[in-house]
């Protein structure tokens, strides 16, 4: 059972009872008919050389439902932005035709096991992810989240409390640091290729503890739990914009360049005109009053066109630096164990 809701009420549904799909509907050709499948799940094929997978050439396993399943990524608590994107998805519903369900993933893996499985079509995954998501899941990456004159992106940030002595990344060794995801660009991947070519290795000179989500990072920094820890700029902006963190008790003592943010997409075995229908939704929607401008209108104010092959250039480059392994294996390593919540001693007076 993974729980469905509208953006208007809730309600918990089967995923199985409103798809009733099957794995095999989700591959698009065969080994013995792709003669191109770069770093895509044998599942998948890619003919035409742009890094994502194709449309099946079999008709028959087009995907036309009734109902759309979108999901946002999982950086911060899922709930939060089920509102967020309620007049979104309302608009998607008028471009589509279709009934569209929100699904609060609660990992990066989630996300792609469920659009591998069939049960997710839209998503919005996150930068590291989004590479897992087109390999092992069918992902196309489509648009992402920017300023009307093409700007967008975010920043590693190496967080540290101010009563800390850390003030450089080789201050690390020996530190208790916290890192996302194993999958998170900014939070893991970047960090391990990036802080190498600064005489720290991530593991060997300082111990790495996964927290699950950026939030917890910069919780867990901000409450002394970590000495430090690589994450994403946008999400320490919105939690100091919105008085969950104060930026004052926090230092930044390193950042990277650019990287893209969020990626915005669909899965590869929709009908056609149904592509088209979800990409121009994204394209068309107009920010201007809505949520989603109040949520991020200052660092962005609409979705604007994205490849896979060209924004995701530096992404794909730090992974291959790494090591990473696209498998049904890897995603495993996507899920982390949520920590139990200490509870708390009451003192009577």
């Amino acid at each position: 059972m993974i729980r469905l809701t509208t953006t208007r009420k809730r309600a918990t549904v089967s995923m199985a009872a409103i798809f009733g799909l099957a794995l095999t509907m989700t591959g698009s050709a065969s080994a013995a008919t792709c003669s191109n499948r770069g770093g895509l799940d044998k599942r998948y094929c890619d003919e035409n050389g742009d890094l994502v997978a194709d449309t099946p050439s079999d008709k028959s396993k087009w995907l036309n439902p009734s109902t759309l399943v979108f999901s946002y990524t999982p950086v911060e608590d899922p709930s939060v932005y089920e509102n967020v994107f309620t007049e979104f998805l309302t608009y998607m519903e008028k471009k589509t035709g279709k009934r569209v369900r929100w699904y609060g993933a609660d990992s990066y893996a989630s996300q792609v096991e469920a659009m591998r499985s069939g049960r997710l079509h839209i998503a919005g995954i996150s930068t590291g992810p989004t590479v897992f998501g087109v390999n092992l899941a069918g992902y196309v990456p489509v648009a992402i989240m920017g300023k009307d004159d093409g700007r967008f992106g975010y920043k590693l940030q190496l967080i540290t409390h101010k009563s800390t002595d850390i003030t450089k990344v080789s201050d690390l060794k020996g530190r208790n640091v916290a890192h996302v995801t194993p999958s998170s660009n900014s939070g893991n991947q970047a960090p391990r290729a990036l802080f190498k070519s600064m005489g720290v290795q991530p593991d060997n000179d300082y111990k790495v503890k996964y927290s699950g989500k950026h939030d917890n990072s910069i919780m867990g920094v901000a409450n002394q739990d970590y000495e430090a820890a690589p994450v994403a700029s946008s999400v320490l902006d919105r939690m100091v914009e919105k008085g969950v963190v104060n930026r004052d008790d926090l230092r930044v003592i390193w950042e990277s360049k650019l990287f893209p943010t969020t990626s915005y997409g669909y899965a590869h075995n929709l009908h056609p005109d149904l592509q088209k229908s979800i990409r121009d939704a994204f394209l068309t929607f107009d920010w201007k009053g809505t949520a989603l401008d109040k949520e991020f209108g200052k660092k962005s104010d609409r979705f604007i066109p994205i490849t896979f092959k060209e924004h995701w250039v530096d992404i794909r480059t730090i992974q291959k630096t790494n090591g990473t392994v696209y498998s049904e294996e890897s995603l495993k390593g996507l899920k982390i164990k949520k920590k139990k919540k200490k509870k708390k001693k009451v003192v009577l007076r």
